[in-house]
């Protein structure tokens, strides 16, 4: 059925679209016929998704095959580093993702949006409808968990925003130092080593940074989060599982200002 769902979203008279269920017969059809793009799920029942990307890299001429990971897996950070080395885009399956996926695979085949039929060319015009206040701008995700990257970096560049990951406060200050143009700071509170907290203390003692907004982002709401973030320096604060409506919203504030 997700296959089915799948040939009928990106399938039209311009593109030819070829399903297959395992690894094996993958492989097999990539070597005896060329394509211009593969959409992938890392749930095959022969293989992983990573094994077949792996054995795809052993050959020379599949690696330039771009190849959008459109999966619902929960990524440890080994595998979303993976995926990195990999891939040209990655794709978790979220309520936007149908969108997404139409929009990337167009971006690789080279489809004239204005050819595709009404329906389509609606969920891309959806898509690439810009916020003038974040449009553009260049953001900063700090957090020690791969899959909260992901799922953020992909709210954010819906939005046409810019977004720059670290995955420890340490990073994130080397960021800020090699980065110009940072409009604002997504920081989690809850990572090892250097804490969120400590990490906006030490954002805060360099005088280029004093207005910098940044947005701590805490585990769970509990009593006092708030004063502890906006004490530490943080200018504010939202709790999880983000609200995505709320997060932009405060984007929208502080970039505003």
């Amino acid at each position: 059925m997700q296959r089915q769902s799948i040939l009928e979203l990106i399938g039209n008279g311009d593109v030819l679209c070829t399903p297959v269920s395992t690894g094996k017969e993958a492989l097999t059809l990539l070597e005896t016929q060329p394509f211009d793009c593969m959409v992938l799920d890392l749930r095959l029942p022969d293989m992983s998704g990573f094994e077949l990307l792996d054995a795809m890299q052993r050959k020379v001429h599949l690696r330039p095959l771009p190849v959008i990971v459109y999966t619902g897996k929960e990524l440890t950070r080994e595998e979303g580093r993976q995926l990195q080395r990999f891939t040209q885009t990655i794709i978790v399956k979220d309520v936007r993702s149908p969108e997404r996926l139409l929009d990337e695979t167009a971006l690789f085949l080279h489809r004239v949006a204005r050819n595709l039929p009404e329906s389509k060319r609606r969920m891309i015009e959806r898509l690439h409808q810009t916020d003038s206040i974040l449009a553009g701008k260049k953001i900063l995700i700090v957090d020690d968990d791969v899959r909260n990257l992901f799922a953020l970096t992909a709210l954010l560049e819906r939005h046409h925003l810019e977004v720059m990951t670290a995955e420890s406060g340490g990073e994130a200050l080397k960021t800020l130092e090699t980065t110009s143009d940072i409009k604002a700071v997504l920081m989690d509170i809850m990572m090892p080593e250097m804490d969120g907290y400590e990490a906006i203390r030490t954002i805060r003692q360099q005088s280029q940074w004093l207005n910098l907004p940044i947005i701590a982002i805490t585990a769970k709401a509990m009593k006092g989060d708030r004063e502890k973030c906006i004490e530490a320096g943080a200018s504010d604060y939202i709790s999880k599982p983000v609200n995505n409506e709320q997060l932009l919203s405060l984007l929208r504030v502080w970039l505003y200002r």
